[in-house]
């Protein structure tokens, strides 16, 4: 099953989107981090006026306030900044996981539908250990495998649109996205 919804086309397109989609977070989370930065900025002139010799009282009084405001907006857009991340990282998750439990829902179904039609009576998903970490298939006749089926019943349904592209640069940036499995 594993290996059925990672090599799914349309988990192919998902993981692409969801990938569009974390980069223009990062673009986001990068803007308020300049924002963030610029308020840094500000309070260190605020703060070395405060330091200043020679300025007079009233200026450096101003210069503590300007100084205090400036901590107190940092605060708020680091907060702003760790909430906008946990949340979009929160989102891309739930998005992808929502997706896998509608896909491996369809893969089953094809994979059931298979079976019956070769006269299974049991179908058992070889991918990997069960809930208490044993393999729910200690050995299995590979002629009774209908993975290459399954994933040929898969593809049949892909249109020519979801076909990858013929040409992929690999030159080109790569944003990594946790997908979670």
């Amino acid at each position: 099953m594993i290996k059925l919804l990672d090599e799914h086309y349309k988990t192919q397109e998902q993981k692409q989107k969801l990938e569009a989609d974390a980069q223009k977070a990062q673009e986001e989370a990068e803007r308020l981090l300049k924002a963030r930065n610029t308020l840094i900025e500000e309070y260190k002139e605020a703060f070395d006026q405060v330091n200043n010799p020679a300025t007079t009282q009233e200026v450096k009084n101003q210069a503590r306030t300007t100084a205090e405001q400036k901590q107190q907006e940092i605060q708020r857009k680091e907060n702003e900044l760790q909430s906008f991340q946990a949340n979009t990282r929160n989102l891309l998750q739930q998005r992808f996981q929502n997706f896998k439990t509608i896909m491996l829902e369809e893969i089953g179904k094809i994979a059931s539908d298979i079976a019956k039609r070769k006269g299974a009576t049991l179908l058992l998903d070889k991918s990997g250990p069960n809930l208490l970490g044993i393999s729910s298939v200690i050995h299995a006749d590979a002629t009774l495998d209908i993975t290459a089926d399954v994933e040929a019943e898969i593809n049949r349904g892909r249109t020519a649109a979801s076909a990858p592209a013929a040409s992929s640069s690999s030159d080109s940036p790569s944003v990594s996205v946790p997908l979670g499995k």
